[in-house]
């Protein structure tokens, strides 16, 4: 979802900035309409976050197996297979991790270091506040 976030901040908002321009000629009207179409994005992003949460918890409170250890298994699939493919990629004889696989584990990383800390940061103040 953060990808399609920073493409659609990135690309579309850049794209949508240039139509505006060429269109309105008062750079009021400019800075308006982009902090409209960045509201817009920002709550489009907000409600789809929101959507995903919601069918989450349909999953568990599903009574099929399945349904609440789909994400955890797809991940150590994922997880699993990315492994092997790096680790297996070109190295025959001599082992060396390609370049193009060090910014993705640094970025997985990072998200997943990021998200268990910092979620859990937060659940311990939000158990202090109670």
């Amino acid at each position: 979802m953060s990808k399609i976030w920073k493409w659609l901040t990135g690309g579309v908002i850049k794209d949508v900035g240039n139509v505006i321009d060429d269109l309105v000629t008062s750079d009021e009207e400019k800075l308006l309409i982009k902090e409209r179409v960045t509201t817009i994005l920002e709550e489009a992003n907000k409600s789809a976050q929101e959507q995903v949460t919601k069918r989450w918890e349909v999953d568990m409170k599903s009574d099929s197996w399945l349904s609440k250890n789909i994400r955890p298994l797809v991940l150590i699939f994922l997880t699993a297979m990315f492994t092997i493919i790096s680790c297996l990629d070109g190295n025959i004889g001599q082992f060396k991790i390609a370049a193009a696989y060090i910014p993705i584990y640094q970025s997985l990383l990072i998200t997943v270091y990021g998200a268990y800390f910092l979620s859990r940061g937060a659940e311990k103040i939000k158990n202090m506040n109670k």
